[in-house]
């Protein structure tokens, strides 16, 4: 069975994004090692899994070679195919997009069923929020930014009670620190 990743910037206080929505505590560029880090962790991935919203922004933003970002995984990102869940859209605006709709725990059981790679989910919130309620996510890698916004939309709901077992940890140069964890079961 595939094993399915969330990958998702974090504040030191637990939020993915600040009050409003906002993106502007992340640390900025990233580092030689945090790239090298991330490349390795999406090696085995080859499907990426967004919530409507989220893949709004971020499957147009890629589309167009965003500056800043090496050509290595702008390429990835671009050909990597991708599932957009979503109740709402019934088909898809973009290439190499599948729309799922209906039951999240079903969608994400017949992803991981499928011959093929592991599954990686960057957000958005919603998605990840519900992922996490529903015990969906086999490994969280969580990088965690040298800033506290003091609210926001937290990485994990209320109510959504989850013991979790460090798998490993490691401070980057830019100053971000990345905590991989796994559900911890039994």
């Amino acid at each position: 069975m595939r094993t399915l990743k969330l990958q998702v910037q974090v504040t030191v206080d637990g939020f993915m994004a600040g009050p409003d929505g906002a993106m502007d505590w992340l640390a900025g560029q990233w580092s030689d090692d945090l790239s090298e880090h991330v490349n390795a962790l999406t090696k085995s991935v080859d499907l990426i899994v967004l919530g409507r919203k989220l893949a709004e922004g971020f499957i147009p933003a890629w589309a167009s070679q965003p500056e800043g970002e090496d050509q290595e995984s702008i390429d990835w990102m671009n050909r990597t195919p991708k599932v957009v869940v979503s109740n709402t859209l019934t088909e898809s605006p973009w290439e190499n997009v599948t729309v799922a709709g209906g039951d999240l725990t079903e969608i994400v059981n017949r992803l991981k069923a499928q011959p093929g790679g592991d599954l990686i989910v960057y957000g958005g919130g919603t998605l990840v929020s519900n992922l996490i309620a529903a015990g969906l996510i086999d490994e969280f890698h969580l990088f965690v930014n040298p800033t506290a916004t003091g609210g926001g939309m937290p990485v994990f709901p209320a109510g959504a009670y989850q013991r979790l077992r460090l798998v490993g940890s490691r401070s980057f140069d830019c100053g971000i620190v990345g905590l991989h964890f796994e559900p911890a079961r039994g």
